[in-house]
């Protein structure tokens, strides 16, 4: 178990919540999609279901470098508008994998983890996702390191944007001069690093973040899966391939950091890259709440259905953790196949606001997720 972790007992899956819930919000929207019983031949095939040890992320130990003198910029003197307070929640769950090989980070008040006095942007947080693979040696290493490159960066905080694609590299290229990790071993990297209203989100790996706007999912990242269509052709044009959805045969996303024994001497072009992809938002009113996962979530959930749910919810307790729990009892549910790791942000410390829905004399045949995901596939279009 990870440092800044907390044991709970077992869970168990008596959960109130199902799924025809999820499909609806508030007052009466119609009932989702239920999950499908046999979905492939490939999910009745999956492993049973073990009772494990539940991991609730309480707060995250602090890293072990010096930052110096850092100053503090607060927000104007009587400036108006909106302001974010944060406050998070996470769980991980080992599901039905042998070995648990997540890893995650989650700070909610950057100035006073880092404790900052000169020069730094306030309020800020930063968050982050990480799934290994082939072992957990990549997952912990760059779990560690991944903020400390990237305050470190020459670039910071003038240009935040190199500094965390320069942190990306440069962790991955320690990886790869480390004796003391396995070389074989590697990870998905997917982070938020929020200062003042600006969200940024950084993502190598089939991770995904997404953000709850008014009821809304709107998708802050993309999958990095071998057989996206701008993926395969990154690859092939540096010489790899894509056989069965796997890079190479191998690897089942196209980025990721780590995994050296299928990468080239360091700074070459390899199929497999160490980038990542990042999408700034500066952040709204509208916007109530993060949610940041592994791909055991999204592999049995859509980023719409996560929304509702964990609005629901927050409306009913406005509790973050509690939102990350029920999001992997779905997901439990739904019958993942992998590790589970889940964290919910919300951007200010009240609940959700009822969404009022004006009365009309024509009767709606679609729910208010419906009408989401119909809005959302509306303006992708435009």
């Amino acid at each position: 178990m990870s440092p800044g972790t907390e044991s709970s007992p077992p869970l168990i899956m008596d959960s109130n919540y199902t799924s025809k819930e999820i499909g609806s919000l508030n007052n009466g929207g119609a009932e989702g999609p239920m999950p499908s019983e046999s979905m492939t031949g490939a999910k009745a095939k999956k492993p049973p279901r073990h009772l494990s040890i539940i991991r609730h992320s309480v707060s995250s130990a602090r890293l072990g470098f010096n930052l110096g003198t850092l100053a503090l910029i607060s927000p104007q003197q009587g400036q108006t508008g909106f302001w974010p307070v944060f406050r998070s929640g996470c769980c991980s769950e080992i599901g039905p994998k042998p070995h648990m090989e997540d890893e995650h980070i989650r700070i909610d008040n950057l100035v006073e983890y880092l404790r900052a006095s000169t020069n730094f942007p306030s309020p800020g947080a930063f968050y982050g996702v990480f799934d290994g693979h082939g072992g957990i040696d990549a997952a912990c290493f760059v779990r560690n390191n991944i903020l400390k490159y990237i305050i470190e960066d020459v670039y910071f905080p003038a240009s935040v944007e190199k500094a965390i694609k320069n942190a990306f590299i440069k962790v991955d290229h320690a990886l790869a001069d480390s004796h003391s990790l396995d070389r074989s071993s590697g990870t998905t990297a997917l982070t938020a690093l929020i200062l003042d209203r600006s969200l940024l989100i950084a993502n190598a790996g089939d991770c995904r973040a997404v953000l709850g706007k008014r009821g809304r999912a709107i998708e802050l990242s993309k999958d990095h899966k071998p057989n996206c269509n701008a993926e395969r052709r990154r690859i092939e044009r540096l010489g790899g391939s894509v056989y069965d959805g796997y890079l190479n045969g191998q690897l089942s996303v196209a980025r990721a950091l780590g995994d050296w024994h299928m990468k080239g001497s360091k700074g070459s072009a390899c199929p497999l890259s160490a980038e990542p992809e990042l999408q700034e938002t500066i952040l709204t009113e509208e916007d109530e709440f993060l949610i940041m996962g592994c791909d055991g979530i999204w592999d049995v959930m859509s980023s719409q259905c996560a929304v509702t749910m964990t609005r629901k919810e927050l409306m009913l307790h406005n509790d973050p953790e509690k939102c990350s729990r029920e999001l992997v009892r779905e997901a439990l549910k739904r019958n993942t196949c992998d590790n589970l790791t889940v964290m919910v942000i919300c951007f200010s410390p009240d609940p959700p606001p009822r969404i009022e829905i004006p009365r009309t004399r024509v009767r709606r045949s679609i729910s208010l997720e419906g009408l989401h995901v119909l809005k959302g596939a509306l303006d992708d279009n435009i």
